[in-house]
């Protein structure tokens, strides 16, 4: 099959098995005439990064209620932002989130560039992103190349390298099928393609329009690749997380500084997050060990965290962090591993004594 013979044959198969999602312009739309919105295809990019698909499409309908433009998003509050962000992880992503919208805000008037080098020089947008906005939103003909892609370049063109050391070679075939006719289309559908049918375990080959110039399915191969090489075990942090409750119900938070881990998110004070985790209660008080401990999978690294639970008078002066009334935040303001602990310590303060 011809290089161009690949891309119409996508595009044709896309055209009827196009994944509906709330960012994105359905083929049919995009061939009357209706362009992406480059806001939309920003913010659903930087969602998706390090995220499943069934958990942005609940995220994305609210962000762009409550800020319908990029406009808007720059001029949101740091903390909003922050707690609708909370479940989505990888909290670095929503600091340059915000640091973005207020670029493209001052220096473009609220309009996104529309090459993949200038995108490139915007907080937060990598390469890979780059190419999906240039593509997706402004038609230029760009590679875009996830997981899905790379998985799907390695079955048709039989790449027995092991990733990631094969990125290269299938970033450069993701570039030779990519085609000047309607390549935000067709970088989209070549990513449905790996989503929906050419998928890691038992990929449906019946239903692939490549299925007859797949050389890794004419060699049997086509379920063993892409190979990889095994990953490190992730190393094992420990740390303690001090959960307080004022006598007027009131929960003893901080705001975690905007630099690491977790940076800028609400949570519970907490100890250092080492192998051995030096004790830094943010109060004198009768702190309890309930003998519970959270577990939570960083991406380079596991965390144990053991929580301590007191109930404090109203007079008490914390050394770190504020007291905040419960109608003033919400559960889904904390990011994931502070929820899960405040789940535990809420139960055990509610419970009958």
């Amino acid at each position: 099959m011809r290089d161009n013979e690949f891309s119409e044959t996508l595009l044709a198969w896309y055209d009827v098995h196009a994944r509906a999602m709330p960012w994105r312009v359905a083929p049919d739309a995009v061939r009357s005439g209706v362009r992406p919105d480059p806001y939309h295809v920003w913010l659903s990019e930087v969602m998706l990064q390090q995220t499943t698909v069934a958990a942005v499409r609940n995220y994305f309908p609210r962000f762009v209620d409550l800020w319908p433009t990029v406009s808007d998003l720059a001029a949101a509050a740091d903390g909003d932002v922050m707690g609708e962000w909370a479940g989505l992880g990888y909290y670095a992503r929503a600091r340059n989130l915000l640091k973005c919208a207020r670029l493209v805000a001052e220096r473009y008037g609220g309009r996104f560039p529309d090459t993949r080098e200038e995108l490139m020089e915007l907080p937060g947008i990598g390469p890979y992103t780059a190419s999906a906005i240039a593509a997706i939103a402004f038609d230029r003909r760009e590679a875009v190349v996830d997981g899905n892609v790379e998985r799907v370049m390695a079955r048709i063109f039989l790449v027995r390298t092991a990733l990631p050391k094969a990125r290269p070679e299938l970033t450069r075939l993701a570039e030779r099928l990519t085609p000047a006719r309607r390549p935000g289309d067709y970088a989209q559908a070549v990513m449905d393609l790996g989503a929906t049918v050419c998928t890691p375990r038992s990929p449906a080959c019946g239903a692939c329009p490549w299925m007859s110039a797949c050389a890794a399915r004419r060699a049997g191969l086509h379920a063993e690749l892409p190979r990889r090489i095994p990953k490190a075990t992730r190393p094992v942090r420990r740390g303690i997380a001090y959960l307080a409750r004022r006598m007027d119900r009131a929960w003893l938070l901080e705001r975690r500084p905007e630099s690491g881990l977790l940076g800028g998110t609400l949570g519970w004070p907490c100890s250092d997050w080492t192998e051995m985790p030096t004790p830094a209660p943010p109060v004198e008080a009768d702190w309890r060990d309930p003998g519970v401990e959270v577990r939570h999978a960083f991406t380079h690294f596991h965390l144990h965290l053991s929580l301590r639970i007191a109930e404090l008078p109203e007079d008490i002066c914390p050394a770190v962090g504020g007291f905040v009334q419960p109608e003033d935040f919400r559960r889904s303001d904390l990011p994931t591993v502070m929820r899960k602990a405040y789940d535990i310590a809420a139960g055990i303060m509610d419970s009958p004594k």
